[in-house]
């Protein structure tokens, strides 16, 4: 069973970067996403979703290339093409993988200010203790999850942790030089 999580975030940049920093993870094997998902509330109030999932664009190219196959039949390799494509859209916009998109803009539009992003994510499994760890301090605020309350805690602490800069390592300052004493005759 996959888990939901909403975190918001004060800029659409944050929500990008903190779900850049997710799917860099994923590619490390420490957590399988079905479905990564920023939603950004403009200055309006209309909330807009970016979703890394397009499925009607997929479909498209399906279609025309089993359309081009099947034009190809009745020697008419292009038409067919058409009408594979636009068969194929319409398919992969009504199939719709991943989180609902009515339920992430109906949340997104009463957590979210105007100005600010949320980042959704459905996570088929992870690897807890790691991924909180590479979290550790990215910001955001924990709106909704499905986890049990330990891990949502944790998950809490983990993107409220201070981490510290790195030591700054002063360079010595340049010696002066004294002006040579003259001897006295």
């Amino acid at each position: 069973m996959s888990d939901l999580v909403f975190i918001a975030f004060d800029s659409e940049h944050k929500a990008e970067e903190v779900r850049e920093k997710v799917l860099g993870l994923q590619k490390d094997y420490l957590i399988e996403v079905e479905d990564a998902v920023i939603a950004v509330r403009d200055a309006n109030g209309r909330v807009k979703l970016n979703q890394i999932l397009h499925p009607a664009a997929g479909g498209a190219v399906s279609g025309a290339f089993w359309g081009m196959l099947v034009g190809w039949l009745f020697m008419m390799p292009l038409a067919g093409a058409a009408v594979g494509a636009a068969g194929g859209a319409l398919g992969g916009s009504m199939a719709d993988p991943g989180i609902n998109d009515d339920d992430m803009r109906a949340q997104a539009n009463a957590a979210l200010k105007p100005g600010t992003a949320g980042l959704f994510l459905l996570i088929r499994k992870m690897t807890t203790d790691k991924v909180l760890d590479d979290l550790k301090g990215v910001g955001g605020t924990v709106i909704r999850t499905s986890f049990d309350n330990a891990k949502e805690e944790a998950l809490k602490a983990a993107l409220a942790a201070h981490v510290p800069a790195p030591p700054v390592v002063a360079e010595p300052a340049p010696a002066e030089t004294a002006p040579a004493e003259t001897p006295k005759a």
